[in-house]
């Protein structure tokens, strides 16, 4: 079961990855340039609190997550890593 978890948990990084490129426009970043573990708002992509809002709504949009606070925002959006297990643990069972 660990195993399907870890396996499930990179999947979900990766696209993550994947739309935060997208919604954010980080034209000079690729996936393998973001690290699950980096700060992610105020780290090296320049993620500032417009972004941050951005974030939110493709979150509860793309995974039916809400995030509802300031507090919770900056425990999820510490970094990839984070924000996957944040959506794994409150998505509602598809």
């Amino acid at each position: 079961m660990a195993v399907y978890l870890g396996k499930k948990m990179d999947t979900l990084i990766e696209e993550l990855k994947e739309k935060l490129i997208d919604i954010l426009n980080l034209t000079d970043v690729t996936p393998d340039d973001m690290d699950p573990e980096a700060q992610l708002v105020g780290g090296e992509l320049g993620i500032d609190s417009i972004d941050v809002l951005e974030m939110v709504v493709m979150v509860e949009k793309d995974y039916g997550v809400i995030i509802n606070s300031q507090e919770v925002g900056e425990k999820v959006f510490a970094s990839l890593s984070s924000l996957a297990a944040y959506i794994q643990e409150n998505r509602p069972e598809s």
